[in-house]
């Protein structure tokens, strides 16, 4: 398998979406304009927009209000503490929230790994998709998102949360 890229932009509710995948479709990332640490289009890559297009049905669905699991085929690459870190991100339901140091717990990692959890956390190439936003802080405060605390917010609100 070669590591092209393939990508393709959808309009949102947050902005545009920028989505990223293997030749096979295999989404690799999602990232919303001005988004910390985001991916830009990069020469060499591929516009396919027919590869994105389960993707696009999806979180068409999940603005609607209409959809509160993605199905949908991931892979990001990262440390082993961060796999554990985005593995645990997946498991957080629609309309939920959970902090920092839930996560870490939930990983076997001790109190004091809170600040390692959440560099994991914002280094999550898949935002929406894997849910990070779904992270809030200790005091119930919106605390860090990649992608800004205004999109946060307004996933938050979509998953009736706020």
């Amino acid at each position: 398998m070669t590591n092209e890229t393939h990508y393709t932009t959808v309009d949102s509710p947050v902005g545009g979406l920028l989505l990223t995948a293997d030749p096979d479709g295999t989404l690799t990332s999602l990232c919303v304009p001005g988004q910390k640490n985001g991916r830009t289009v990069q020469d060499g890559w591929r516009h396919d927009p027919t590869l994105f297009h389960e993707a696009e049905e999806q979180l068409a669905a999940y603005f609607a209000g209409e959809l509160k699991e993605f199905r949908l085929e991931l892979r990001s690459e990262g440390s082993e503490f961060r796999e554990k870190v985005w593995a645990a991100l997946d498991t957080v339901p629609y309309g939920s929230t959970t902090t920092y140091g839930e996560i870490a717990s939930r990983i076997g990692a001790p109190r004091a790994a809170v600040r390692a959890v959440g560099g994991a956390i914002g280094a999550n190439p898949l935002l929406i998709l894997r849910p990070c936003h779904r992270v809030i802080g200790a005091d119930g405060s919106l605390t860090g998102y990649a992608g800004g605390l205004e999109r946060k917010t307004t996933l938050l609100t979509l998953e009736g949360v706020l």
